[in-house]
This record gives C-alpha cells, sequence and structure tokens, in this order.
C-alpha cells in the first residue's frame, strides 16, 4: 500500500541529540559516584524515556538519585542542546523533499520536542502535528504512540511509514503494523527485525518511497 503519513521519531533520527542527552546523564551519574562509559550507555539508554535511564542509574548506584536529579538532568540538557544541537544529517533536506504528511511521535516530552526542533530550524514542517509519549502516558516499544498519531490524522497505520533509530522506536513501530525504516548510519543494531528498511543516511527514504531525491 502507498504510504499517506511518514511519522517520524525526534531524539537521533531528526534531531543530533542521543549523546548529548546522554553525556549529561553520564556527568551528573559521575557526580553522584557512578562512573558510566559514554557510548555503551548511548547504546543502552538510546530511545528510553529520561525516568526509565533515571531508574537504571538507581539501580546501578544502589540508591536513589537525588529529588531534584531530573529536574536538574533536563536544565542542563536544555543548556547542552543551546549551545551544541544540531540536525541529523540530511534532515532538513529530507523533510523538505517529501510530498506526503509527516509528523513527530516522541517519548520525550512536548516541550523537549518542540525546543530541539526550534533550535534545528525544522519546527515549521511539524507544527500541530507533535505526539508526545508523556501526554499519552506510553512508550516505546509499546505501539500505542504511533497508534495515536495515526487514529489523529486519519490514516491507517498500514499506510503509515515510521522512521526510527532506537531498536525500541522501530519495535514499536512493527507492533502498530506500519512500515518502518530504522535509520542506523554506522552499524545495524542486530536485533533490528526482518523486514524493516535501514537507511545509512536518511536521504535514503526518499526514492524508497518513490520521491525525487531532495
Amino acid at each position: 500500500m502507498s504510504v499517506r503519513l511518514v511519522i517520524f521519531d525526534c531524539d537521533g533520527t531528526l534531531v543530533d541529540s542521543e549523546e548529548l542527552g546522554t553525556s549529561v546523564l553520564v556527568e551528573m551519574a559521575a557526580e553522584l559516584g557512578l562512573v558510566l562509559p559514554l557510548r555503551e550507555t548511548n547504546r543502552l539508554f538510546r530511545g528510553w524515556q529520561l525516568d526509565r535511564c533515571v531508574a537504571q542509574i538507581g539501580q546501578w548506584l544502589g540508591r536513589a538519585p537525588p529529588e531534584d536529579f531530573i529536574p536538574q538532568v533536563r536544565a542542563r540538557t536544555e543548556r547542552v542542546f543551546r549551545e551544541r544541537l544540531r540536525p541529523v544529517p540530511g534532515a532538513p533536506d529530507v523533510v523538505r523533499a517529501l510530498r506526503v504528511p509527516m509528523c513527530v511521535a516522541s517519548s520525550g516530552p512536548r516541550e523537549k520536542i518542540e525546543l530541539s526542533l526550534t533550535l534545528t530550524g525544522l519546527l515549521p514542517y511539524f507544527e500541530n502535528r507533535i505526539f508526545s509519549g508523556y501526554e499519552l502516558a506510553t512508550w516505546k516499544p509499546d505501539p500505542g504512540l504511533f497508534l495515536h498519531a495515526a487514529q489523529a490524522l486519519r490514516v491507517p497505520p498500514a499506510q503509515c511509514a515510521v522512521v526510527e533509530d532506537s531498536l525500541v522506536g522501530v519495535q514499536a513501530g512493527v507492533a502498530a503494523g506500519m512500515r518502518v525504516f530504522a535509520y542506523q548510519p554506522e552499524h545495524t543494531d542486530p536485533q533490528i527485525p526482518q523486514g524493516v528498511s535501514i537507511l545509512r543516511r536518511l536521504e535514503e527514504l526518499l526514492p524508497a518511497l518513490d520521491q525525487p531525491g531532495a
């Protein structure tokens, strides 16, 4: 079936934020006495909501982080994003070239999604079409967020394409019965299910959807 809606993840798919955000968590964990390797931690946390990441840090620490840990993480992350956040290579060209409706469905809170898209110049392409897991209390790999986005925009799941960088996001798209593209610029996660299309560059999405290049 032809694709009538493209659903993008935000972090790591449209904006190059995953390692920036994880670096804040690693830095703050170190202040509590827990030393974590950045790349391995980023690989594990990719696609997780912040609450789950902090719960995992608490398990490694053997105690709960301070009560203000999450607000402090969010504040520090915002400062880092304002200084260093960039779009994923190719993302501006892809969203400009797409000829079908698109939206963002992210496990992050709306404020973070909108800030990220604003800082990278992508917000105008997604205004009024942003869906947050925090507003629905559902997070990937549960397919609920993607199914809600499709329902809200009145497109059957089978006619939606999901573009994701994380395993949990890919799993959510598959569970939703949507066509799934995994953005894996360096190495393909061995747990990516069969039948999922791999993108090394975001621009590869356009010919895959039978569209002209950007």
